[in-house]
């Protein structure tokens, strides 16, 4: 029998339960590069209840004490031909991890029909982390270091999706996909601007020059607040999967999923059968109702 997602009272959705999150990440160097400049970072955020001493016996007590309180995911890819390309990604994913994690007040204290402190929270931590980074690398071997940020930050029944760069999300809703972060590149910046069109020849030459990253001249974080329920798959990437594999693939895949492991996987050999001349990391996320 499967669980009713519903609440008792026909409002949101319940919240799915850890056991019925299937959420996996693949990261892999491609068929080109020498090294894996792309990082990427799954976990959840738990309430912690720390008991010193009781007379109620351990395997009694509840396990809504650890009640997850949210659910990140977040791809980073080092700008590829800088000196510390790999150290600025996992540098980022490590700096804004633990500026979440300071910040689990919010979670307590958030209106949940209200965006703005959680848009906050992800908008701050990314700036304060390319403030770091870029003082990290104002000099030395890892001068001009560089990394785009996407990261999914789950607050049931919200999700919030933070962009800096060229990597993605996507949701698949219903059996339809959309890509809910915009590239921050020259060429999308031209494009929205009026300047150039999709098809001009100009638009190859800047498609993949970034104008927002963290570490680098400019970041410009954006944060697109989306509601989350049982139907949607999420996926993150870096563009080593997207320089590879089309919308249409992806969506394919996603449709056909047996687990987000396989569909991972099927997603990476996808990018490497059609050359895999970038690095190429994948998130796959959904809930999935538990049987009894």
């Amino acid at each position: 029998m499967v669980h009713i997602h519903e609440s008792p009272t026909g409002g949101i959705p319940r919240k799915p339960r850890d056991n019925e999150l299937d959420v996996y990440g693949v990261t892999n160097v491609g068929k080109v590069r020498k090294e894996n400049q792309d990082h990427f970072l799954i976990a959840s955020l738990h309430k912690h209840l720390a008991i010193q001493h009781t007379s109620i016996p351990a395997d009694s007590l509840s396990a809504g004490d650890t009640d997850r309180l949210a659910f990140l995911a977040m791809v980073a890819d080092g700008v590829g031909g800088t000196a510390g390309g790999e150290e600025a990604s996992r540098f980022a994913l490590d700096a804004i991890t633990a500026y979440i994690t300071r910040s689990m007040h919010c979670y307590y204290t958030a209106d949940p029909n209200d965006d703005a402190e959680f848009v906050h929270v992800l908008q701050e931590g990314a700036m304060r982390v390319h403030s770091r980074l870029t003082e990290r690398g104002s000099d030395g071997d890892l001068a001009g270091m560089a990394t785009t940020l996407t990261a999914f930050l789950g607050v049931w029944p919200r999700a919030y999706i933070l962009q800096v760069g060229d990597s993605r999300y996507y949701t698949l809703r219903r059996g339809a996909l959309y890509q809910v972060s915009r590239d921050q590149t020259v060429a999308e910046d031209l494009i929205s601007a009026g300047v150039i069109r999709r098809s001009d020849p100009g638009h190859e030459r800047w498609k993949h020059v970034l104008s927002s990253a963290i570490g680098g001249p400019e970041a410009s974080p954006v944060v697109t607040a989306i509601e989350n329920d049982w139907h949607h798959v999420h996926l993150l990437c870096s563009d080593g999967l997207t320089k590879h594999v089309t919308d249409e693939q992806i969506a394919e895949r996603l449709r056909t999923m047996t687990s987000s492991h396989q569909a991972c996987e099927a997603l990476l050999q996808d990018a490497l059968d059609d050359g895999g001349t970038d690095n190429i990391t994948v998130i796959v996320g959904r809930a999935v109702p538990a049987t009894v």
